[in-house]
């Protein structure tokens, strides 16, 4: 392996001093791309005519592109302009030529198009024929390589003086760009959605050792020939103006058409039906004949329902392929948006330049003829049109070559072999997605220019410039420490809503205490609680950290101590491996996974008479490890000893009394078990639990693996296995439970989220106490600690010994029902519906049904709930919780 990294670093290097002295004998064309008003076009495309290179303009319109000396002819583009075409000498040597263009807006002629006997516009004809093309054009190219430039940036217009009228802003929020990066990456694509990438050079604006997250995959969420665009942005997601259904979201007119390069573009204007509705308002346009995307020019504003954005647009060209004039391909894309909440107005956009096309596979053996209906093409997971390669076979890497002409037939087995022989992307595990390899961001300022391929704007050149010349100040301690005095700056009010940290920043240490309505506490077993705790974490130069937090716990009526300690450590830097420690005495509920949080419990005690949290007492250890030895497969082993004792209620005291309600024992009531005090009890437990994701996608980076989901759902399965007569241990049992859990995307209607385990004790049983008995996170109060759990049962009612089945579902509508109603469209409140299900024993069939509306004030959830024990009707109730 070593000697395989030393061959791949000798031949970068190569590679790297053969590219510098290709360079070297080139020369730069620049200039500014502007409009009719002599302003710049921001990100208008350059290309080279009849080659694989182009290039795009910033924000201020001014472009670069780097050729070796030769006649060339560029054709610049830009959405709603007439393509023009310049003639470009490039000398020998590192000359540079300037070519400054000014574009005049496209003539749409509707004369051109045949307007039959008919008041409807004839917008709706191309879009049809579009939409009858979609799905070919979606699978038309079974697979290509390319470079992809992507430049990030994020600005701050405005700031408050204090958010929410509360927080003071930080030293380091101010107006001016906050983030700015740049990378550079090959990657390649295979129907019907594999992508591989390779970041060759990352830069962050101020931060040398910054990785930035940009990735040429992001980019394909916003492909227009899907029905349904589901951005990172948004939770629905939006309509295409040439889905299946679009007829039913859009309006259309026809601005005009014009020949650009031997074909004819029809400009249509995209016009939503009702402004609920998830779609975009702008142009598309659409070749004739063909019937293919040409370029988009949409928006998105305050009807889509997004968060914090005022307005966004995007913006795509297509051109032909490199010598293959059949098949079209992406050449740019930008999204740009305008952002507001909190009190601060920010903008920022993404834009994207892909070049270097190459191994462009055609789908289909021959081009689709003119004016022909399409062929059907089945959109199905494994579905494919005859000459094109089925998803299986494309995950099996062997290619169906039945049909396919010779010349396609034989560059498929030439990307095959490539792929599995010599090609870098090969050297990437089945399911990632992108490779980050250490040494991306070492490049130094001298490199960019050489390689960027869109020229800085006169702004970012003077925020890489300043923020790269003080990053030696900032990091130095005088700087970090007089930061740290301003961040760690003490506000009486941030303790009481979030706790406070103390950062060093120089040695990379802070220290977090709770926030007082956690310090504090109430219970009827120790009374009056102060919850003393504070946490220490330590990170490396290399990113592992180490987390320690000494816990002292003091009842004042019960005048009990109960010192106990957490400690974690992360043992790869990069890797998931880590360590954990508690040790020490602690009081913990019957049920560890309990939605009664200690806050909850102190109101409902202190105010309303009811005691609801049952405790006991828990001397001993526990050593956990947490691991990911493959993609996918989470494990986590544990070992622990505990000695455990039955407490008792030491006060009665409350601010509130309600008449004739008392509390009660501090004793759990359950169906299964009569008594369920234990007194005393010792125990010694081995517990394994492993999460299983299959074809988990996922990023590697120098800093970590971070994974992005798959498909398929996760699976689960566990045990914990009491041993007895070990350090006078008295339990024995086997518990055994498996589980799978997931989330589904269904279009416009929203999300569903499904949760079911199954389980129960195996073989003999000895010495079990109701602490070891199967529990399910009930909740009694108004309040909600967890929405995927039951809402309306009893704390401790069902737990059992025996085997038990237990499923959740909910159902996040995401808007498409109140986005009908104008108040709720305008309050941003979303619909939700869900089904709690229980068998046991003694439960029988016990299942809850749930309504409720979410986004309340952006954070707030409110369900209204029903509760049924086999078929026969328990009870009703409102929760109020947390509900993003």
């Amino acid at each position: 392996m070593v000697m395989f990294l030393d061959t791949l670093r000798f031949t970068a290097f190569v590679l790297l001093l053969t590219s510098a002295s290709f360079i070297s004998r080139a020369g730069v064309i620049k200039g500014t791309v502007r409009g009719a008003n002599k302003e710049g076009l921001a990100f208008a495309n350059v290309a080279v005519r009849g080659a694989a290179t182009s290039t795009g303009a910033n924000e201020q319109g001014q472009f670069q592109l780097r050729l070796p000396a030769g006649q060339y002819e560029l054709v610049f583009q830009y959405v709603g302009y007439r393509p023009h075409i310049e003639p470009v000498r490039v000398p020998g040597g590192d000359s540079t030529v300037t070519a400054n263009i000014t574009l005049q807006p496209e003539a749409y002629n509707l004369g051109e198009v045949l307007v039959k006997s008919s008041d409807r516009d004839p917008a709706y004809a191309i879009i049809q024929q579009a939409q009858q093309w979609r799905a070919y054009h979606k699978r038309e190219v079974a697979a290509y390589r390319a470079r992809i430039y992507i430049k990030s940036l994020g600005r701050i217009n405005d700031t408050p003086a204090k958010i929410m009228g509360l927080f003071k802003l930080g030293p380091d929020i101010k107006k001016g760009i906050f983030y700015l990066s740049e990378s550079l990456s090959d990657f390649s694509f295979t129907q019907p959605n594999i992508v591989k990438e390779r970041m060759i050079s990352s830069r962050v604006s101020g931060d040398s050792r910054g990785l930035s997250f940009n990735r040429a995959s992001a980019g394909r969420n916003l492909g227009f020939y899907e029905n349904l665009i589901k951005p990172a942005f948004s939770e629905r997601g939006f309509v295409s103006p040439i889905a299946t259904n679009a007829l039913l979201f859009y309006k259309y007119e026809l601005v005009g058409s014009t020949p650009q390069g031997g074909v004819t573009v029809h400009k249509i204007r995209v016009i939503p039906r009702r402004r609920t509705d998830p779609v975009f308002s702008g142009f598309i346009y659409i070749v004739d004949e063909s019937w293919r995307i040409h370029s988009v020019d949409l928006n998105l504003d305050q009807d889509a329902q997004i968060d914090y954005v005022d307005n966004l647009h995007i913006a795509q060209q297509y051109a032909p392929a490199p010598g293959n004039a059949n098949v079209w391909l992406i050449q740019s894309q930008q999204v740009t948006a305008n952002l507001s909440g909190l009190g601060f107005k920010g903008s920022g956009y993404i834009n994207a330049v892909l070049s270097n096309y190459s191994n462009v596979v055609p789908t289909y053996p021959t081009p689709p003829v003119a004016k022909a209906a399409p062929p059907v093409v089945a959109e199905g997971k494994d579905a494919a049109p005859v000459g094109q390669e089925t998803a299986a076979q494309i995950r099996k890497r062997k290619p169906d070559l039945r049909g396919l002409s010779g010349q396609v037939r034989k560059k498929v087995k030439q990307a095959q072999r490539d792929t599995l022989k010599n090609d870098p992307f090969a050297q990437m595990g089945r399911n990632e997605v992108q490779l980050v390899e250490k040494g991306v961001n070492e490049r130094d300022s001298a490199y960019w220019d050489q390689v960027r391929p869109v020229p800085l704007t006169d702004e970012e050149t003077k925020d890489y410039r300043t923020k790269d010349s003080t990053e030696v100040i900032r990091r130095s301690r005088p700087y970090q420490d007089s930061m740290d005095r301003k961040r760690n700056k003490f506000e009486p009010i941030n303790l009481v809503l979030g706790g406070y940290t103390h950062q060093n920043t120089f040695r990379k240490r802070s220290v977090s205490v709770l926030p007082i309505p956690q310090i504090f506490q109430y219970n009827t077993v120790e009374g009056a609680v102060l919850n003393a705790q504070a946490t220490v974490s330590q990170r490396t130069d290399d990113r592992r950290f180490f987390s320690l937090t000494p816990v002292l716990r003091y009842g004042f009526s019960s005048e009990r101590l109960s010192p106990s300690l957490l400690a974690s450590w992360q043992l790869h830097p990069a890797k998931r491996q880590q360590l954990g420690l508690l040790a020490g005495r602690t009081i913990e509920n019957f049920d560890k996974n309990s939605q009664l949080t200690p806050l909850i419990n102190t109101v409902y005690t202190l105010l309303d008479n009811r005691n609801y949290a049952k405790l006991y007492r828990r001397d001993g250890a526990e050593l956990s490890y947490l691991s990911e030895p493959v993609n996918g497969l989470n494990l986590r082993a544990a070992v622990a000893y505990f000695d455990r004792r039955q407490l008792y209620n030491t006060t009665s005291r409350l601010l509130h009394d309600v008449p004739g309600r008392a509390f009660t024992p501090n004793q759990p009531v359950s169906d299964e078990l009569a008594d369920t005090g234990f007194g005393r009890s010792q125990i010694l437990t081995l517990g394994v639990s492993a999460d299983y994701k299959p074809g988990q996608r996922y990023i590697n980076r120098p800093d970590g693996k971070f994974n992005l989901g798959s498909k398929w759902p996760t699976f689960n399965a566990q045990g914990r296995l009491a041993i007895p007569s070990v350090l006078g241990a008295d339990v024995r049992y086997l518990l055994l439970q498996a589980g799978v859990r997931d989330n589904v995307p269904l279009g416009l209607l929203g999300t569903s989220n499904f949760r079911v385990n199954v389980g129960g004790f195996v073989g003999r049983q000895e010495g079990l106490t109701f602490v070891d008995y199967r529990h399910f996170a009930g909740n009694q109060t108004l309040l909600s600690g967890n929405f995927s759990e039951f809402q309306l049962l009893d704390y401790y009612r069902f737990s059992t010994n025996n085997t038990y089945l237990e499923a959740h579902y909910d159902h996040h509508f995401n808007g498409f029902i109140f986005n009908k109603v104008p108040l709720f469209r305008k309050l941003k409140w979303q619909e939700v519906a869900s089904l709690n299900y229980l068998t046991t024993a003694q439960a029988g069939h016990y299942v809850e049904l749930g309504a409720g509306v979410e986004h309340i004030l952006k954070v707030l959830r409110v369900d209204f709930y029903s509760a049924l024990q086999s078929g026969q009707r328990l009870g009703t109730g409102f929760r109020v919780g947390v509900g993003f």
